[in-house]
């Protein structure tokens, strides 16, 4: 009976197992891999998936400063991250896609052309989305298109369009997306969520072309649609965002009072940056400024906005800066920069209005410092980076000079006194000194004895160090404090380095290099006796004019550079007016003159124009500067007699790559306008065309050139930057190995006398990429030598692939050219560019082929 049973056991298990089988389309075995496929191999899949990608957007921040991503997640591409680096998402988006691959291969019931276990889409759709989130767009673009092709049927297919496009936008497609979306939508009948996921998608798309109104539009509908009310809060923030840059204020602020009256629906740093971006929109003429700050403190007396202080106090110093309130402004910009938490873009635009605040207020030093802070929260070589750049090393100029205006003005005040006026100066100046210096006498014998009595222990144990009873100085914040204010008082800045009681080391009146007594009593101490300062002021003529003609030029550069490089008219209009009462030289009077026309025209103030105008026009009359004002039309950057406008045509030339026409032009206008300040731009660029010319050996000669007989110019400041920076960088002749570029050309080489030919050659290239549809490549006609061009396509992605497109135009009987071609790597293209040795490359090409 036993034997009987189990055999009936076996009997069935084997029935059963056969019946599941995948060859057999029954309805138990259909049912069965479904079942396993959704609820083991599936289910573990999706677990692993959803853990993955929770923790990839956990570590995403927004950048509130820019139209937010529709997704709320950073996907790195594959082949942009650094060997060894970790996976995103913790190698769950592995695991993901192992599950659905098994499920696939385990499962999969494909019969005669049709797919018959109804989960496997949901596997590809699985795996697509693991790789996408990976990183890996190509392979996920298989995935999706897998579905597309084979499950037409499927209640996927939808879903895998929209996933299809926002791996096309991932890859730089946005065109292809925003076709294949739109034909969705007028084909499809679409759910709610896929209606949302799909304009979404289809408003990213235009957002990353710049086209801002139909990437409005399409976010509407995706506000509309979708359920996720994090996602709505998200996609109505994006719609305030995209109505600002397009200049709808109104319609801003209602999107993102939107967002605030979802309140707690939606995460709190989307209502927040609503009620900040509506508070930038805020009209400070019209609107009701007390409601304004009310709504400020409400925000900062909130507990739960504690996260975001430091974008309310900013709010705040917006608030009070544009209500002339700049000491409360500061103060509140400053509470922001304490309140960091990781908005970078946040800190550098806290310590940038620091610095325009101190620049107004002529701090220049301390402007320069904020500058310096700036740049440190900024991307390096980003845009707004180099912009802060520029504005700071402009900055050093203005500290220079203004440094140099307010100290020879002070010291030649001087030598127009009397010496009756000197010694009543400084003995007014001495006796400040002096009672200044028994006061904090005193109070240093006062502290000296209260800490021999104990009493600042006494009064406070706080400030007791680790052994309570302790008296030691340094333990106790009052007396350091007070050290460190007395030794300012008496030594001034000082750093800690050997000889630092020398008065060299310390900016103060007394610039000798003899030590100063300070065991002295007070009244035989040097310091203070009027005839020590009266004995440095010069009185020799020829040191006095020097130090005139360099506070002149000073003001004069100061003009310049407040007018040009800062637009501070009324500043630059100062400094232009300051000098002309010095009565500087002769080279000085008519470009000030002129620049205060200039600058009184941009201020509309035309009387005060007409003024230095007519001067010029009766005192100047033969000057070039005359002739500018009797003729409008001919004005320094266009006219055609203008070294200006020489100098526009001969950069033209350059860029249409006639190096040797740049290089006789540049030595004639040198000639013609020798000691004009346009000269170092013509050898600037003369340098430029060389090294273009001749490669790396001849330009770093050039360079050097110009920076040693220009070096105050911005030209020759620059050349020295190159040489000293730049260069070395590019001083390596070795070639990379094929491995290590993922970046190829091909080239066709051709004679200069051959341009014709070369442009014939171009031409039908950019036909071949044409018909091919390879939208990657590009074509452009090179100058190598004086003797030498060539003609490229770009944008090839290995050697061999190089290779092979330039052997099909041969074979090809459309194309047929037979022209020869080599293949070489942008990086070693660069080098041969730079150190015209072709030959080396192409001889090492040859041995290893």
């Amino acid at each position: 009976m036993k034997g009987i049973y189990k055999i009936t056991l076996f009997i069935l298990a084997v029935v059963f197992f056969a019946a599941c089988s995948r060859k057999k389309n029954t309805f138990l075995s259909r049912n069965i891999q479904a079942v396993t496929t959704e609820y083991n191999t599936l289910y573990n899949g999706e677990m692993a998936f959803t853990d993955a990608k929770d923790q990839l957007a956990f570590g995403f921040r927004d950048n509130f400063w820019e139209i937010l991503p529709v997704e709320r997640i950073d996907v790195e591409e594959a082949d942009t991250k650094a060997p060894g680096a970790n996976k995103q998402g913790g190698g769950g988006f592995n695991r993901a896609e192992e599950k659905a691959t098994k499920a696939i291969q385990k499962h999969s019931m494909y019969i005669d052309g049709k797919e018959y276990n109804p989960q496997i889409d949901e596997a590809y759709m699985l795996l697509g989305k693991a790789r996408y989130y990976d990183g890996r767009f190509i392979p996920a673009l298989d995935a999706f298109n897998f579905i597309l092709d084979r499950y037409p049927t499927s209640n996927n297919i939808n879903v895998a369009k929209v996933w299809k496009a926002k791996t096309n936008i991932r890859l730089k497609n946005e065109e292809f997306a925003i076709e294949n979306l739109k034909k969705m939508f007028d084909q499809a009948e679409l759910t709610e969520e896929e209606t949302a996921e799909g304009a979404a998608m289809m408003a990213q798309a235009f957002i990353n072309l710049d086209s801002l109104q139909p990437a409005l539009d399409y976010i509407k509908i995706a506000t509309e649609n979708v359920n996720d009310n994090e996602l709505k809060g998200r996609y109505t923030f994006i719609k305030g965002q995209l109505y600002n840059r397009l200049g709808a204020k109104d319609s801003a602020n209602l999107a993102f009072e939107e967002v605030i009256e979802m309140n707690r629906k939606t995460p709190r740093i989307y209502m927040i940056n609503a009620y900040l971006e509506r508070g930038k929109n805020f009209d400070y003429e019209t609107g009701d400024r007390t409601a304004f700050l009310e709504l400020l403190q409400d925000l900062e007396k909130n507990r739960e906005n504690r996260p975001f202080l430091d974008k309310i106090y900013n709010q705040f110093g917006d608030y009070y800066y544009n209500s002339d309130s700049i000491a409360t402004a500061v103060k509140y910009y400053n509470k922001s920069i304490k309140a960091f938490k990781q908005d970078r873009i946040l800190q550098s635009v806290n310590y940038q209005t620091l610095a325009l605040i101190n620049f107004d207020a002529a701090e220049y030093r301390n402007a320069g410092a904020y500058y310096d802070s700036t740049l440190t929260f900024l991307q390096e070589n980003s845009r707004q980076w180099r912009r802060v750049k520029k504005k700071r090393e402009n900055l050093d100029d203005v500290i220079k000079y203004e440094e140099i205006a307010t100290a020879n003005d002070s010291i030649l005040k001087l030598t127009n006194m009397s010496e009756a006026e000197q010694l009543a100066f400084f003995t007014e100046y001495t006796t400040k000194l002096k009672a200044q210096a028994v006061k904090d006498s005193l109070e240093a014998v006062k502290i000296e004895e209260k800490i021999a009595n104990k009493e600042f222990y006494e009064k406070g144990k706080t400030s007791a160090g680790p052994n309570k009873g302790s008296t030691f100085y340094f333990y106790n914040t009052a007396t350091v404090a007070y050290g460190k204010g007395e030794f300012r008082k008496i030594w001034g800045d000082r750093n800690l380095e050997d000889n630092w009681r020398l008065s060299s080391k310390r900016s103060s009146l007394i610039t000798q290099d003899e030590e100063v007594v300070i065991d002295k009593p007070i009244a035989e101490n040097e310091l203070y006796k009027p005839q020590t300062y009266i004995a440095k002021i010069p009185t020799e003529q020829k040191v006095i004019d020097s130090l005139a003609k360099d506070r002149n030029f000073a003001y004069y550069q100061l003009g310049l550079i407040y007018k040009e490089k800062f637009k501070e008219y009324n500043l630059a209009a100062n400094r232009l007016e300051k000098l002309l009462t010095y009565r500087p030289e002769e080279r000085l009077v008519v470009p000030a003159k002129y620049n205060l026309v200039k600058i009184y025209e941009i201020l509309e103030n035309p009387s005060a124009a007409d003024k230095h105008k007519n001067d010029i026009l009766t005192n100047h009359a033969d000057t070039r500067y005359a002739e500018i004002l009797r003729n409008p039309n001919s004005q320094l950057p266009t006219d055609e007699s203008s070294p200006e406008f020489k100098y526009k045509q001969l950069y033209k030339e350059f860029e249409a790559a006639k190096y040797a026409l740049v290089i006789q032009k540049s030595d004639d206008y040198i000639m013609v306008y020798n000691g004009n300040d346009i000269v170092p731009k013509f050898e600037l660029l003369k340098a430029t065309a060389i090294g273009r010319q001749q490669g790396f050996e001849a330009y770093k000669k050039a360079l050097n050139f110009v920076s040693l007989n220009y070096p105050n110019s911005e030209e020759g400041k620059q050349a020295q930057q190159i040489y000293s920076n730049t260069l070395p960088a590019l001083a390596f002749t070795d070639f990379q190995t094929d491995e290590e570029s993922k970046s190829w050309k091909l080239v066709y080489k051709f004679n200069s006398e051959e341009s014709e030919a070369a442009q014939k050659l171009k031409d039908k290239l950019e036909k071949a990429i044409k018909d091919y549809h390879y939208t990657n490549m590009v074509t452009s006609i090179d100058y190598y030598t004086p003797e030498t061009l060539f003609v490229i396509v770009h944008g090839l992605n290995t050697k061999l692939g190089a290779k092979g497109f330039g052997d099909i135009l041969k074979e090809k009987k459309e194309y047929k050219i037979k022209h020869p071609f080599f293949e070489i790597s942008t990086s070693n293209y660069k080098i041969i560019q730079i150190h015209k040795n072709l030959n080396d490359y192409l001889k090492l090409d040859i041995t290893e082929q």
